[in-house]
């Protein structure tokens, strides 16, 4: 080989050498951001802010979210919520293992996916994360939903979800989600109202909540009845 074509590749290798190091560290520091911020979550008095909000800032369109505890929220909408997105969210460690080998299997013999997101899933995705069906995304999800699950309490946890879910085009949490649907506070959402809430939130900008059609009535009237039946499934938010 001749001597320049051996120094460039011996300068490469050295340049790759020397910076490996630092790569190293950046992706550790990225990968281990999303847990620290966790323990910093765990004080009450912090609002956390979901990637789409911060989205939203970085591109000057704004948002509205306005920050509401979890002892200010309907537990009408707080059931609905639960009893559409996450039936066993008091039972589970933060992945439902039962519905989510059913998505694998589906996967694996070729047929569409089914949903099988929990709570603490959604509020990873939405806190650290981004928005796509990939393996990738839910490869790191699961990790942070099992640890959020295990780090902050159930009630933290919705606390966290309801505050920073999507209700429609720059707004997020269930106090302006109120307010610009029923103009109401969250506190004074009803059981109609919470299960229309609820059935809008895997797609807000297409199901409006203030607007619902004949379907997402149906649909609404599904949830109600099961809000109104949930009992022990909200054992770990109200005891």
């Amino acid at each position: 080989m001749p001597q320049g074509r051996q120094g460039f590749w011996a300068g490469t290798r050295g340049f790759v050498t020397r910076h490996r190091r630092r790569l190293v560290l950046g992706v550790g520091a990225i990968v281990a951001l999303p847990y620290a911020l966790m323990l910093l979550y765990l004080l009450p008095f912090v609002h956390p802010v979901s990637t789409l909000m911060l989205a939203d800032l970085a591109l000057l369109r704004g948002y509205d979210r306005r920050w509401v505890d979890f002892e200010n929220i309907s537990p009408e909408l707080v059931k609905a919520v639960m009893m559409s997105e996450d039936g066993q969210f008091c039972m589970h460690g933060g992945v439902d293992w039962s519905q989510m080998r059913g998505v694998v299997e589906d996967a694996l013999a070729g047929e569409q996916t089914r949903g099988a997101s929990t709570i603490p899933m959604q509020t990873a995705k939405n806190l650290f994360l981004w928005n796509s069906r990939s393996f990738v995304r839910k490869g790191l999800e699961v990790p942070l939903a099992m640890s959020a699950d295990f780090v902050w309490s159930k009630r933290r946890l919705m606390e966290i979800y309801l505050n920073i879910a999507e209700w429609g085009p720059g707004i997020y949490g269930i106090e302006a989600a109120s307010r610009y649907h029923f103009k109401i506070p969250a506190s004074k959402i009803s059981r109609k109202q919470a299960a229309l809430l609820a059935v809008s939130l895997p797609n807000p900008a297409i199901r409006i909540a203030s607007k619902p059609g004949r379907g997402m009535r149906r649909l609404a009237a599904v949830i109600e009845h099961r809000a109104r039946a949930s009992g022990d499934y909200i054992k770990c938010l109200y005891d």
